[in-house]
């Protein structure tokens, strides 16, 4: 319960509700990350995040449907999750990120 309080309060010092992530947020993440293990927008295996397409803080009941959820990283010098996930700033969304990471692949 700890480590949970933690997480929200990070999530709240950078702009985020503070709200609580499911127990099973773990679990999900780790099982997402082993179906999908490169960033969906360069290929890097290193540095990689798991992305709410629609913000968990907006939408907290779609938190753990695998739908809603795009692998990005935060690979130095590309950052796919700021600026692919978030368009360059952590308190926006990206309801195209998932055309826009197909585009950036694509360009590459």
């Amino acid at each position: 319960m700890l480590i949970r309080l933690i997480s929200a309060l990070k999530d709240a010092f950078h702009g985020k509700p503070l709200r609580l992530r499911s127990r099973r947020w773990k679990g999900v993440r780790k099982s997402f990350l082993i179906a999908h293990p490169t960033c969906a927008a360069c290929n890097s295996e290193t540095k990689l995040q798991v992305h709410h397409i629609k913000p968990f803080h907006m939408h907290p009941e779609l938190e753990l449907e695998l739908d809603n959820l795009i692998t990005l990283c935060e690979t130095k010098g590309k950052k796919c999750h700021l600026n692919i996930g978030h368009l360059g700033n952590w308190k926006q969304e990206n309801p195209n990120v998932i055309n826009d990471a197909e585009i950036y692949k694509n360009s590459l």
